[in-house]
């Protein structure tokens, strides 16, 4: 049959359901009645659209909550660390809190090859520090990303952010209440040993509070009691004498003529002034508390420079210990330990100078002092732990250092005004034989050029007795006579004290001419050995890098594991004494003590304000006047 012809339907199976609705819809005709049909958007359906509504509704909101999530771990990270393995620290306890001010961690690459070449040991070999990394830290203060050292300090003694200048004091003027000050109120016995001066920032952070840290006349009397809380000091090692001393007297830096250690004196300190005195304190023992010893009028001297004149100067490590026993002693029969603060302060002055030699012996030094209280950790029977950072970085120090062709020289250079790079660039080289050959550092020869070609007879204040065997001036000498005399005692003086034998005419010309050089004599030696040793350095001042974080175990600071602001470290050190609500008790009278000015000047929100994140338009270096008042010849804020 023709597919025209065919029925619509023919060859269509019939169904069942066929059958059903046409019997339905006779029974209709006959009733006149139409069955009820099932709805097709009944209940069951509108349940399965609400179940995949919800379902879809809450999967949108998983994934805005994982998004929000992931935001506020990126852009603000909470801390990393763990808890205690058995709980937080209960009964008696010490806390020793140790600060390397201006070691960044290539502070240790530095030291350690260094270390390794001189002792020589295997390349594997590390410092004491090396196996005690268990953390880094976030340095930048209220005022700027780089830090300088009072806010740095007031991060780790308060446990707060502020300005750089500032001395436990917050950007609304307001004092803050410090570890230091809290442990004392709960009954611990307190200390700070520093190799700078016990007047400078950190060590001022935890005993002292000044709007700016210049004030180091008005940090020198509240550290020995004339403060709103009282004497909150048992023991100070240090340097600073001249900030003690009325300036009537000789070796006084300060301006009035306030005799501090007699106040100290009157406060119940016992005062020792020299290394007589010190060995008298018989590292501890029998040592009467409160204890002020002041051994030098300003900074402690590099280390590198200090060996030569052990008879003068204690070291950092051996006023640990003897700060460490004396502490000890005292508190053997009290229900508190004590809290102890130990800074290694002039790792920081050598990052200033750009002065690897000084750098490398000032690290190994701090890395004595933290083995020493490791060691006195062991065999002690109270518990105790040991936290120790940095403030920041000084020198953007660089263990490889960037070469340049000079066009018009035609050759390879260093000098700031090249303009390309040498065609051997990169070399991959630092040399630490370099600054092995080195016995002094630059500062204490640039203070032996300083007196040499001065008039005065009184050597500079760290100059050594007898430090280089030189020739001796001819005051009766011709001018030209003079000169040559002056360029062999220069050429005698680096060879001696850096160990260099190729000096250069310029080089020589320039140390004799220095007065006259837009860098200081120290500047012009540390960069003579730094260029030879392939050290490089970024900065005279301090870099925004992090910082390393160490402890006497993983299990004695795990909330500090990991990377974390500063901030958390002094958390932690409130923290582990048990001393919330002692600082909050602190801080209440600290804010409620109404002499006026006992903070000395007032700064405004100009100096305060957060002005380190964004440009200002002048990206050139501004002339400046070198003498800051932060320590040696050639002093830096640090």
């Amino acid at each position: 049959m023709p597919v025209s012809d065919e029925p619509l339907l023919h060859g269509r199976p019939s169904s069942e359901r066929s059958d059903e609705r046409g019997q339905e819809e006779e029974d209709a005709l006959i009733t006149g009645q139409h069955k009820q049909q099932p709805r097709r958007f009944g209940l069951p359906f509108w349940r399965e659209i609400g179940l995949f509504v919800w379902a879809l509704i809450a999967t949108a909101l998983v994934i805005v909550l994982a998004v929000l999530y992931q935001h506020k771990q990126t852009s603000h990270p909470q801390p990393t660390g763990g808890s205690w393995k058995h709980g937080k620290p209960t009964g008696k306890r010490n806390l020793i809190f140790m600060v390397s001010d201006g070691m960044g961690p290539t502070s240790l690459s530095l030291t350690r090859s260094f270390h390794q070449l001189e002792k020589g040991l295997l390349g594997d070999d590390i410092l004491v520090l090396d196996g005690h990394l268990i953390g880094s830290s976030r340095t930048k203060s209220t005022s700027s990303l780089i830090t300088d050292s009072a806010a740095g300090a007031t991060a780790f003694s308060c446990g707060k952010k502020s300005y750089n200048g500032a001395i436990s004091v917050l950007p609304n003027h307001e004092p803050c209440g410090t570890v230091l000050e809290a442990a004392k109120e709960a009954g611990y016995l307190t200390g700070l040993v520093v190799t700078t001066r016990i007047t400078d920032a950190t060590p001022a952070c935890f005993a002292a509070h000044v709007n700016k840290r210049e004030e180091e006349d008005k940090i020198a009397e509240q550290e020995v009691g004339e403060h709103p809380l009282g004497r909150v000091l048992d023991l100070m090692l240090g340097g600073g004498k001249c900030h003690f001393l009325p300036n009537t007297m000789d070796g006084s830096c300060r301006g009035d003529d306030r005799d501090i250690v007699a106040l100290a004196k009157n406060n119940g300190f016992s005062y020792v002034s020299d290394r007589k005195g010190f060995d008298g304190l018989n590292f501890g023992t029998g040592v009467k508390l409160p204890l002020l010893g002041l051994f030098a009028d300003t900074d402690i001297p590099y280390e590198v420079d200090r060996r030569q004149k052990n008879d003068v100067y204690p070291s950092l490590d051996e006023m640990a210990k003897t700060a460490l026993n004396a502490l000890q002693e005292a508190t053997l029969d009290r229900e508190k330990g004590f809290f102890l603060m130990i800074e290694g302060s002039r790792i920081d002055h050598a990052g200033h100078g750009n002065d690897p030699v000084a750098q490398v012996n000032e690290v190994l030094a701090y890395d004595k002092a933290f083995n020493s209280v490791l060691e006195f950790l062991d065999r002690d029977d109270v518990n105790g732990a040991l936290v120790a950072t940095s403030d920041h970085e000084t020198g953007g120090l660089a263990t490889a250092r960037r070469k340049f062709f000079d066009r018009n020289l035609g050759n390879q250079s260093e000098l700031t005004d090249a303009t390309e790079l040498h065609t051997t660039y990169p070399e991959y080289h630092w040399f630490p034989a370099v600054l092995a050959n080195a016995t002094h550092s630059s500062e204490d020869l640039a203070y032996q050029l300083h007196d040499r070609i001065s008039d005065s007879d009184t050597p500079s204040r760290h100059s050594n007795k007898n430090p280089i065997a030189l020739p001796p001036r001819d005051s009766t000498a011709s001018k030209d006579d003079e000169d040559d005399t002056l360029s062999t005692f220069v050429r005698s003086l680096v060879s001696s004290g850096l160990g260099i034998q190729d000096v250069t005419d310029d080089e020589i010309s320039r140390l004799i001419h220095s007065s006259s050089d837009p860098w200081p004599a120290s500047y012009i030696f540390a960069d003579m050995i730094s260029r030879r040793a392939q050290v490089g350095w970024t900065t005279h001042g301090h870099s925004a890098v992090d910082v390393n974080i160490y402890a006497s175990s993983s299990e004695d600071a795990a909330p500090l594991i990991g990377n974390h602001e500063n901030t958390d470290v002094g958390a932690f050190l409130v923290e582990y004494l048990g001393l919330d609500d002692h600082v909050k008790n602190v801080t209440r009278v600290l804010r409620e003590w109404k002499e006026e000015e006992w903070m000395g000047a007032a700064v405004n929100d100009e100096e305060t304000r957060n002005r380190g994140d964004h440009y200002e338009g002048d990206f050139r270096k501004r002339k400046r006047d070198w003498g800051c008042g932060c320590g040696g010849l050639e002093r830096h804020v640090h």
